[in-house]
């Protein structure tokens, strides 16, 4: 290996291509749009998913469903798993959650389910709670606390009224 080679080639800050000046640069002419047509003209566009007359793929293939864009994302815990990963009196909040790898990613909201059993009094901090898991918390003895959600663009347009 030369080490002159290492960096060959390699520009920081390379300078845009001129098009249209003269032979003598390699795209003159017809700057690179080639003879006549639709794309030689000037404010020339097609549309991306344009395929040359072709019925394009985002119309040939069939839409489903409903995508809700402003549809909260919730992510569930199982009391069986809270159950397993921490010890008695542990504090059971969103960042313990995530260290543990029950909760992960992104999401709006947490919601704890009553799938499993709870055995050890613990504290656990969330969004919601099924009513199952409610009653199997009470009946371990473990608290838990409702954590306050998004609030909705319409309550912030009232209070900003008020």
């Amino acid at each position: 290996m030369i080490l002159d080679d290492v960096h060959r080639g390699i520009q920081k800050n390379r300078k845009r291509k001129r098009l249209g000046r003269g032979p003598g640069s390699g795209q003159g002419k017809t700057a690179g749009r080639g003879h006549k047509g639709q794309g030689s003209r000037a404010g020339s566009s097609r549309k991306p998913t344009f395929q040359g007359g072709a019925m394009n793929l985002v119309r040939r293939i069939p839409k489903r469903g409903f995508n809700n864009r402003w549809g909260l994302t919730v992510v569930v815990v199982n009391l069986g798993e809270i159950d397993k990963a921490f010890e008695a009196g542990a504090e059971v909040t969103l960042e313990a959650l995530a260290e543990k790898n029950l909760a992960k990613g992104r999401y709006d909201l947490l919601k704890v389910l009553g799938d499993g059993e709870l055995t050890k009094k613990v504290k656990i901090s969330a969004h919601r709670f099924s009513k199952s898991a409610l009653e199997k918390i009470e009946k371990a003895g473990a608290e838990a606390v409702v954590l306050p959600g998004k609030t909705p663009v319409a309550e912030k347009g009232k209070k900003a009224e008020k």
